[in-house]
């Protein structure tokens, strides 16, 4: 029975919100330079101590961008690999993304679509694709829609941490490595 963390990338891992928006048709919160990518504090840390308790890490990011036109798939994955450099190879084992988004303006991206968070379609791939089995598995997150991702793809909701006052991303990896 493999378990896995479900990690989001934006303001759980790297710095989003916090970063200039990027000009129009992005929004604030979207990252589509990676020169910008910067680890939050304890990101780094909090991977490398869920990663030596044997999990699977597995980040998944609403990347609305796409839809929006202020990037390409092509830039979701630099991103991603600039992410992947400063965390270390091998740290994060799979990137699930949805680019889809209802209010979108770029033709076959402008839609709802199961993958998008608060959806668990994107956990519930991932898990498949993986062999995850997601009854023992967790999530870390900094939105409401996180933790819904992985309620609704099958994850207790005792094991979708929402990082925030109280509990940070280092405190969220005690957590887990400590019920393991």
């Amino acid at each position: 029975m493999k378990k896995a963390v479900f990690l989001d990338r934006d303001d759980t891992l790297m710095a989003a919100n916090a970063l200039p928006p990027p000009p129009p048709p992005g929004a604030r919160g979207d990252v589509v330079d990676p020169s910008l990518v910067r680890l939050l504090p304890g990101a780094a840390e909090a991977c490398l101590r869920l990663k030596h308790a044997g999990l699977t890490l597995v980040v998944v990011s609403n990347q609305g961008l796409v839809a929006r036109g202020a990037g390409t798939i092509g830039t979701v994955h630099r991103v991603n690999r600039r992410l992947e450099e400063f965390l270390g190879p091998g740290v994060i084992d799979a990137f699930y993304f949805c680019p889809f988004h209802p209010k979108g303006a770029t033709a076959g991206y402008s839609t709802e679509h199961p993958w998008r968070k608060p959806g668990g379609g994107m956990l519930s791939a991932a898990a498949k694709e993986l062999g995850v089995e997601l009854a023992v598995s967790w999530l870390i997150g900094d939105a409401a829609r996180d933790v819904d991702a992985g309620i609704a793809a099958g994850l207790r909701a005792e094991r979708c941490l929402l990082l925030g006052p109280g509990m940070s991303i280092v405190e969220a990896a005690d957590q887990i490595v400590g019920s393991v």
